[in-house]
């Protein structure tokens, strides 16, 4: 198949985006949220609903045979994408958050007692900090905060005198879900290492907007969704270093996770198995290896292309509205935009903006620590991804425009 190297022929294979909101044409920018689906994940859903559906590993049926296939490969497809060197690890969770919590809990075990640290950053989304609060408060540990700049930045000046010796792990986003800035994790891994340090990082917006090469980033971890990057709901990736993942024991008991089973003890299956108790979601799990080979299968220069547009063209305009603060301003940023305007309430120009069609995020994007950093209660946030275009900008600011003179 011929590679698709127009935004108009990605916008045909997406049914959602031809519909009409309040009528109006959609014009969806809440993608860092969730995207939508293209028709070939769409069908391959509808198929193993109807059809081919039976479960994963434990049958010698020919439904449960198609389905495993399906399933383990999803999981090459995954190891490909980013570059992992071995199939055993990739684990599938039920998303960047499940992913989050296995390592906080299964990592943390083993490595965190009384006295340790963990280190995230200002600009982490809650499911990059509640879960670590939850394992320092287990074991005794204390949670340390990387800070940020005015523009949303880390203060990598201070990194290497925050990395003592009593920190465990490192746990940062590739991108903020906020800012959209893309932050220097290749530097910040190099930097963690020479300390020997292991970096867990939240990719859940990294995985869509970058080319993710585990192996030449050489984080311990990586986490990320399927419904963000044109997939299933309730599916996602964690990748782990294979002899990291060996050592740790496993987050949740039960089906498929074990080797052997007696009343006296139990031992536990290899990689990947180990971390992927009971009847996992293998229909979003072969959505996902499915929405990696439609992604493939599209000219990577094109979307590099539309995205600098977008961001070029979004923050020339954005910044010449009167009262417009736009948080994030910088260059290394992807199509993602989080703003407020004196006056007006964020929710209240969302939803004048959704009776014109414009679907956007407004309130605290599960990031209240960093609202509190910039001195606000919520933002309004337009997030792009790879079927949205240039008139769809500008009709986001004469929308947004319009919105503004209603309410101040």
């Amino acid at each position: 198949m011929d590679k698709i190297t127009d935004i108009s022929d990605i916008r045909r294979e997406f049914p959602a985006l031809e519909q009409s909101v309040n009528g109006k044409p959609l014009v969806y920018l809440d993608n860092g949220a969730t995207s939508h689906k293209p028709k070939s994940v769409i069908d391959l859903i509808n198929e193993m609903n109807s059809r081919t559906n039976g479960n994963i590993h434990r049958a010698v049926h020919e439904l449960s045979a198609r389905t495993t296939a399906l399933y383990e490969g999803a999981r090459e497809d995954v190891m490909r994408f980013i570059n992992a060197r071995h199939r055993e690890e990739i684990i599938f969770t039920s998303g960047t958050t499940a992913s989050v919590n296995l390592v906080a809990n299964s990592f943390s075990a083993s490595h965190l007692k009384k006295g340790d640290s963990v280190l995230i950053s200002q600009s982490e989304h809650h499911s990059n900090i509640v879960p670590w609060q939850m394992a320092c408060e287990r074991y005794g540990a204390t949670l340390k905060v990387l800070p940020i700049d005015d523009e949303g930045n880390w203060r990598m000046d201070l990194l290497d005198s925050m990395l003592t010796s009593e920190v465990k792990i490192v746990a940062v986003a590739h991108i903020s879900n906020v800012l959209g800035i893309v932050n220097p994790v290749e530097e910040l891994v190099s930097r963690c290492h020479n300390r020997g340090i292991p970096v867990f990082i939240d990719g859940a917006q990294g995985i869509v907007h970058s080319s993710v090469d585990v192996t030449a980033l050489d984080c311990d971890f990586y986490a990320f969704s399927g419904h963000k990057m044109y997939a299933a709901t309730g599916i996602g990736v964690l990748y782990g270093k294979k002899d990291i993942l060996e050592e740790m024991q496993p987050w949740m008991g039960g089906g498929d996770m074990v080797s052997s089973v007696t009343f006296e003890k139990t031992t536990y299956a290899a990689l990947p198995l180990k971390f992927e108790a009971g009847t996992p979601n293998f229909i979003g799990a072969a959505s996902l290896g499915q929405a990696i080979k439609f992604i493939e299968n599209i000219d990577h220069t094109l979307l590099l292309e539309n995205e600098k547009r977008i961001v070029e063209f979004m923050r020339d305009r954005l910044i010449k509205i009167d009262g417009l603060k736009l948080y994030g301003n910088v260059d290394n940023k992807i199509p993602l935009f989080s703003l407020s305007i004196k006056g007006a309430h964020p929710s209240d120009v969302a939803m004048i903006m959704d009776k014109m069609g414009v679907a956007l995020r407004s309130g605290q994007m599960c990031s209240e620590p960093l609202m509190k950093r910039f001195n606000t209660e919520s933002m309004l946030r337009a997030s792009f991804a790879m079927y949205n275009t240039l008139d769809e900008a500008q009709y986001f600011i004469d929308c947004l425009k319009r919105a503004i003179k209603m309410l101040v």
